[in-house]
């Protein structure tokens, strides 16, 4: 009987009252919205520039931040609304204020003229309309060329690009 009652009493006393235990209830730290397969049109001028899709998105409005998961694809257009190119990557972040994308993540971007880059991460500046990176790229063409280097810039279109410390191999034979 006296265990009894000694076990009775620990337990009481270990359970403490409702008002001791955090149920969570703080938002702090935790997205406003919260979707699963979302779309974003960014737009410029009234124009389509990208069409964002992700498995999943949290959007923070305070940093008017959103922060994309699970398969991130972007699809992006010139001024006359034409698709130009895709962009593939495991996450990306965009700043609301500034429509400034980072991309990371297995990045890969195919432009519909046939060049396809690989890197691990890439901004995007759509007030410039200009994707770029200071990480490692590589780049194979349509002429089956396979170039290498260290940081890159371009047009979302991959159309007017540069690597900017450049190596690689051609299958091309030299002009004489």
């Amino acid at each position: 009987m006296r265990s009894f009652f000694l076990i009775t009493i620990f337990m009481l006393l270990a359970c403490g009252s409702l008002d001791d235990i955090d149920l969570g209830s703080s938002r702090e730290g935790r997205p406003d919205q919260e979707s699963w397969n979302s779309t974003i049109i960014m737009t410029k001028a009234g124009a389509k520039q990208a069409i964002v899709q992700a498995g999943h998105m949290e959007k923070y409005d305070d940093q008017q931040y959103i922060f994309l998961t699970d398969s991130v694809a972007v699809d992006f257009f010139d001024p006359d609304e034409v698709h130009t190119s895709l962009l593939l990557s495991d996450e990306a972040r965009i700043d609301e204020r500034t429509d400034f994308m980072t991309a990371l993540g297995n990045v890969i971007v195919i432009s519909d003229s046939g060049i396809t880059m690989f890197t691990d991460t890439l901004d995007w500046n759509a007030e410039l309309e200009l994707i770029y990176t200071n990480d490692e790229v590589m780049i194979t063409t349509e002429h089956n060329d396979t170039l290498y280097g260290t940081g890159f810039e371009s047009d979302a279109a991959l159309e007017s690009w540069k690597i900017l410390q450049p190596h690689g191999v051609t299958e091309r034979e030299a002009k004489k």
